[in-house]
């Protein structure tokens, strides 16, 4: 048996601007959002959720999704994607110039209730429309397993109930899948072991993992991940985020803490840490307040070596 070994590159996508804002009182212009997608583009981030195409009195936040994607300046090399929950929501995000679009189901049964008002199998029926739209549009799809690790209704999400969801979206051809963390109820070895098994049973399936970071796990679980054979996670500047169907959510892993961890573990994401926490810091004022950042709250380590070297210059 061969020796397992870090990987040499992590890819870490920017999911701020749709699931960081969606749940903030304070609802930010189109120029704003446009002013973060541009910094967040110049950190290196090279997969960007620009927001979702729900109905606008569910998620007001979104509501201009529309005029962000179609103003955006594109960036050769980066992947613009949105979220939609049907039909119509993916034809919106084509209509806005969008190529990439991610379809979301919850594993359980009560959240897709709450969420959807569908059932998960009703969810999933609707997406072949999707799939078929998209084939004859140039559009690619990705899938989104939501509550993967726990409901806040049901309970730990059982594996064959994430598998029997994953083998649908198989059916549909659809082969980049992501499991969420809505709730923050993952822990690392659940997630070790659920990705372990579906890394092997699924090897054609390219895992994305989103967390939120409810119980103070998420940057736990995302270690669990990588050792289970996962290179791609979800973030959100400065921690912002959260779920207005789940009582009690916090927002996403703080991206810049994402990417310090894994800098300090000599990891390569090819973001530029600095650049990721002025975004955070950008997104902190817009929002009107702090975020969930620990680097922009305690500094990077880099910072206490640079700190120590210049008091030590000052008592020579």
């Amino acid at each position: 048996m061969s020796e397992w070994k870090w990987p040499d590159h992590v890819t870490i996508c920017e999911v701020g601007l749709r699931d960081g804002l969606q749940n903030e009182q304070k609802i930010l212009s189109v120029e704003e959002k446009l002013a973060l997608l541009d910094m967040v583009v110049d950190s290196g981030i090279k997969i960007i959720e620009v927001g979702s195409f729900v109905h606008p009195k569910a998620v007001p936040q979104m509501a201009d999704t529309e005029e962000v994607a179609r103003k955006m300046k594109r960036v050769e090399g980066v992947e613009y994607r949105a979220l939609v929950p049907n039909l119509k929501g993916l034809e919106r995000a084509h209509n806005a110039g969008l190529t990439k679009a991610k379809l979301t189901v919850s594993v359980s049964d009560t959240h897709c209730l709450v969420n959807f008002n569908k059932k998960p199998v009703e969810m999933m029926a609707g997406f072949a429309e999707c799939v078929e739209y998209a084939a004859k549009n140039n559009i690619t799809i990705s899938g989104a397993l939501s509550s993967a690790w726990g409901c806040a209704f049901e309970g730990r999400s059982p594996v064959e109930k994430i598998e029997k969801i994953v083998r649908e979206f198989l059916k549909l051809g659809i082969t980049e899948l992501s499991l969420s963390d809505a709730t923050g109820m993952g822990n690392p070895r659940q997630v070790y072991e659920v990705c372990r098994y579906m890394v092997k049973a699924f090897p054609q399936v390219s895992w994305v993992l989103h967390f939120h970071n409810t119980r103070d796990m998420a940057m736990a679980n995302i270690v669990a991940g990588l050792q289970a054979g996962v290179t791609k996670f979800d973030g959100a500047f400065t921690g912002l985020g959260g779920c207005p169907y789940i009582p009690g959510a916090a927002g996403n892993i703080a991206t810049e803490d994402v990417v310090h961890m894994l800098q300090e573990m000599g990891l390569n994401t090819g973001v530029d840490l600095r650049k990721a926490m002025a975004t955070a810091r950008a997104a902190q004022e817009m929002v009107g307040h702090p975020g969930a950042s620990a680097v922009l709250r305690a500094g990077c380590n880099d910072d206490l070596k640079t700190a120590q070297n210049a008091k030590r210059q000052e008592n020579k």
